[in-house]
């Protein structure tokens, strides 16, 4: 049982991070934030995919007025994301984000910082201090030599001082490297020196597979050891992606279920069906389930009915095509795919499934 570090709760709209609150998986856009009818189509998008959070880049006045007409056509609430300019950082939280990421010792004046909290405070918005490895203060970078944990949470705690000093205290907090060592020893280190909520995460992972296999490892061994309370995975691939790789990290550390996860072995010569090709078809057919379920899909019965003893639905492949069905562990029937899809067949098994739990979960509210 991993036990999460305590954090402060922070609310981004209606979604609350850190304290209690599950933790939660985001993505950002990558269309043109201007051109609104994309916009609006790519977080709908991530909402289906079951994304928490949304963040938005906000480069320029155009992109921050388009929040105006997005807002209202989504669901989840937008992290306006704000690099340099303090004027975009009010147009977002005047236009309707929900957060803004910011670095506020990057954005100018004392003044200019203590305008856009003022903002933040009277439009409820919470804030996310963005230290990245790869944007470090030039200081910081000639007093350690070279981007290293020490540097990165040291400019964190920069930023946490000048929100504290203007008595804001609604924000959370990322430290990101590219570098997976470099990134895990910071939060480590952050997590120890304050109790505001965590964003974690490894910036420019790269693509789909090497960049999950890198969040995982860097990601897994935060969450492992109770860090995190918000997660994105950074991949250069569809954000959809991100967000079900998310999903995917934190299933596997019990820390959260959505959908149905899919148990199945890597396939051998003892095979009573093309397990390969079953789970492909499978895991594609059921990506619209969001009810959480365990069904184990084994290909022969040195191992079926151990793994479906584990499971809600399994499935144990046996000679002649004729194989075992299991429900909640027990022996349910015996299938032949010689008379249907086996694929069909787990499909409508896992649907009825959803329906019971949802039909349990309505009756019990």
């Amino acid at each position: 049982m991993i036990s999460r570090r305590k954090s402060r709760k922070i609310w981004v709209g209606n979604v609350p991070v850190g304290g209690d609150a599950p933790i939660t998986v985001q993505s950002m856009t990558n269309t043109l934030t201007h051109d609104i009818e994309a916009t609006i189509a790519q977080v709908r998008a991530l909402e289906v995919a079951g994304a928490d959070i949304v963040r938005i880049s906000c480069p320029d006045e155009e992109s921050t007025l388009a929040l105006k007409s997005i807002i209202p056509e989504i669901t989840v609430p937008v992290v306006a994301d704000i690099h340099f300019h303090y004027k975009r950082a009010i147009e977002a939280a005047q236009n309707g984000a929900a957060c803004l990421r910011i670095n506020p010792g990057n954005i100018g004046s004392a003044e200019r910082v203590k305008e856009v909290i003022k903002a933040a405070k009277d439009h409820n918005c919470s804030i996310r201090i963005g230290v990245n490895a790869g944007s470090l203060e030039r200081d910081l970078l000639e007093q350690y030599g070279e981007p290293c944990p020490d540097a990165m949470v040291e400019s964190a705690r920069r930023h946490i001082q000048i929100l504290e000093d203007h008595d804001f205290f609604n924000f959370k907090i990322s430290c990101k490297a590219s570098d997976v060592f470099m990134a895990v020893a910071a939060y480590q280190q952050l997590a120890d020196v304050c109790d505001y909520p965590l964003h974690v995460g490894i910036t420019e992972a790269g693509g789909l597979r090497s960049g999950t296999i890198k969040s995982a490892i860097g990601m897994g061994n935060l969450l492992w050891g109770g860090i995190g309370d918000t997660i994105r995975v950074s991949l250069s691939a569809d954000p959809v992606e991100e967000i079900k790789a998310g999903f995917d990290i934190l299933k596997s550390l019990g820390l959260r279920h959505r959908g149905v996860n899919v148990v199945a072995c890597p396939s051998c010569a003892r095979q009573q069906f093309k397990v390969i090709d079953t789970v492909a078809e499978l895991e594609q057919r059921v990506a619209h389930i969001t009810t959480p379920m365990t069904v184990s899909i084994i290909g022969c019965v040195v191992n079926g009915p151990g793994e479906a003893l584990m499971t809600d639905i399994g499935l144990t492949g046996g000679g002649q095509g004729n194989h075992q069905i299991y429900i909640g562990g027990e022996k349910a029937h015996r299938f032949n795919d010689g008379d249907k899809s086996i694929v069909d067949h787990i499909v409508a098994m896992i649907e009825e499934k959803a329906r019971q739990i949802q039909s349990q979960k309505i009756a019990a509210e």
